[in-house]
Order: structure tokens, then C-alpha cells, then sequence
């Protein structure tokens, strides 16, 4: 059975770190449509800073995620940097100093991260936030699980998911953000949040299974 070693932490997390400095200008357009454009520049702020900071050194996944969720929180502004840096530290703390992640642990790390945001935000599924691409995601893993597909399969199953999860804020009306204020006229434009969310799971999921065992 799959597993991601916990020690093999750097190579995921300088793979999200990538995929965000490689999509910053496309973020910041998403978001510029409805938002305020900023959305790319922090989250590259973010994520570089995160990079500078590891250098050279390993770490596990779990520790890096706390401490790439403490940046954001601390180091970018916006609403993305709470919300970013609680889903982050939630999931590591759900994996603390375990040596392997199987799919059972992941879906539980993911799921503590969702949970953790619903503490913090009042956005569900159907607002046109990342929520609506977090969630699908949780439940593709949870049901690749109960159908006993490998963990390998069950990321591609979250990518998916997760894809389809963003794709869908194109037709949805924002409730929450700057954006909230167009009301209908938010529609037809993907959420940033969402898209940005998408970008990171891919990237994660990529290099957990590059790591597999």
C-alpha cells in the first residue's frame, strides 16, 4: 500500500511553493476581474517567503506545512493569509510527528483543515469561495477510500474534484469579500480564492506522489 514518508516533506512543499510563483500573474488577473488584483502577489509573497526560509534544510511535510501556514498567516495581507494559514496548520497538526501518511491520515489532515476554516469563515460550498473547491475535494479522497482505490489514484480522484470544484465558481454569485458587492454581476468569473486553492492541491497532490513509497 502507498504511502508519502513524512521526512520526504521538502520536495511537496517547494512544489506548492513553484506552483504559486509560476501561476502569481495569472492569479492576480483572476482575481483582478472582480477583486482588487492582489490576490497573486501576496500569495507569491507568501510562498517565496516560505522558500527563503526553508533554504537548504529538510523537513517533514507536517512541520512544513505548520511553518508555511505560519508565514501566511503572519506575513501576507488579506483574508487569504487566516484562511490559508489555519487550513495549513489544522492539517499538520492532524499529522504530527507520524513517519508515513497513508490515504486514511491524509483524508483526516484534509478534513481538519476544512473544519479549521469553518471556524473561521462563514462561507459553505455554493458561495464562490475556495470552499467550493476544498470540499469536493475531501469527498473525492473520502470516496476513493470507501471504493478501496490506492492512494496514488485517490489524489488524481482529489485533483479532479478539485478542478471541477473551481471550474464551478464561474457560475456562482459571491456572498463573501470585496467581490460580494457585484452580486450578479460576480458571475461568469472564477473565484481566486478557489483557483489558487485548485493550484496548490494539484501541486501538493503532484509531489506526494513522486514521494510514494
Amino acid at each position: 500500500m502507498a504511502v508519502v514518508k513524512n521526512e520526504n516533506g521538502r520536495d511537496i512543499l517547494l512544489s506548492m511553493v513553484k506552483a504559486v510563483q509560476d501561476n502569481k500573474q495569472y492569479l492576480g488577473d483572476v482575481d483582478g476581474l472582480i477583486g482588487d488584483g492582489d490576490h497573486g502577489m501576496n500569495m507569491n509573497k507568501g510562498f517565496t517567503l516560505y522558500g527563503k526560509q526553508l533554504g537548504d534544510e529538510k523537513t517533514t511535510f507536517t512541520n512544513g506545512l505548520f511553518e508555511l501556514g505560519k508565514v501566511l498567516l503572519n506575513k501576507i495581507g488579506g483574508s487569504m493569509g487566516p484562511i490559508y494559514g489555519t487550513v495549513f496548520m489544522e492539517m499538520a497538526d492532524q499529522g504530527d510527528e507520524v513517519e508515513e501518511i497513508d490515504l486514511q491520515l491524509f483524508i483526516n489532515m484534509m478534513e481538519a483543515g476544512l473544519e479549521g476554516l469553518y471556524d473561521i469563515v462563514d462561507a459553505r460550498p455554493g458561495d464562490k469561495t475556495l470552499v467550493d473547491t476544498l470540499f469536493p475535494a475531501l469527498e473525492a479522497l473520502k470516496a476513493a477510500h470507501t471504493q478501496g482505490r490506492d492512494f496514488p489514484d485517490a489524489l488524481d480522484d482529489m485533483v479532479a474534484a478539485a478542478r471541477q470544484g473551481k471550474d464551478s465558481t464561474k457560475d456562482l454569485v459571491a456572498k463573501y469579500g470585496r467581490s460580494a458587492r457585484l452580486g450578479e454581476r460576480s458571475r461568469g468569473v472564477l473565484d481566486a480564492g478557489a483557483t489558487s486553492c485548485f493550484i496548490i492541491l494539484e501541486a501538493m497532490a503532484g509531489g506526494m506522489q513522486k514521494t510514494m513509497e
